[in-house]
């Protein structure tokens, strides 16, 4: 897998400071999309041991609230394996820190081929951007028709749970 882009100091894709890894590829081609640099699978660099060690230093900061995966699509076939290593071992080192995921696909579309990694995050921002449902007043995502799901109560119930506004 590669990754576009680290922001070590992300206050955008989440609440708090976060840590947040742009991965390359994506296969939806969201009309206007906000980073169509990552769609390309062979942009930026390998995601390696290298990488993986700049991201555990820099979530080990005690002011870093969470660590955040975006991109291009986590959930592509070619990325899967990796985002699952990397929140697994993210989750091991750092349990206290919450991670969150975008994907352009739904909940509903990830629970058949993916329960692994939907298990160890906190919140899923799912659905993609739909220029026609754009609205730049809500918070952490871009259109009206994506979703910030509780995953934790959302696996629990067996429904989809959205997180309240005053819970982001």
């Amino acid at each position: 897998m590669n990754y576009s882009a680290i922001k070590k100091n992300d206050i955008a894709n989440g609440p708090g400071v976060r840590v947040s890894l742009f991965v390359s590829g994506c296969r939806r081609h969201c009309k206007n999309c906000f980073n169509p640099e990552t769609w390309n699978f062979y942009n930026g660099n390998p995601f390696d041991k290298n990488v993986m060690d700049e991201l555990m230093r820099a979530l080990d900061r005690e002011y870093i609230a969470g660590f955040t995966i975006l991109g291009g699509e986590p959930f592509e076939e070619e990325n899967k394996g990796t985002v699952y290593h990397i929140i697994r071992t993210i989750r091991g080192k750092f349990p206290d820190k919450s991670i969150w995921c975008y994907s352009g696909f739904t909940f509903e579309e990830l629970k058949e081929t993916s329960i692994n990694i939907l298990e160890m995050l906190d919140v899923l921002v799912d659905g993609p951007f739909v220029e026609e449902k754009k609205n730049l007043r809500l918070r952490f995502r871009g259109s009206e028709n994506q979703r910030l799901i509780d995953m934790k109560k959302t696996l629990a119930t067996g429904s989809v749970v959205e997180l309240e506004s005053e819970e982001v």
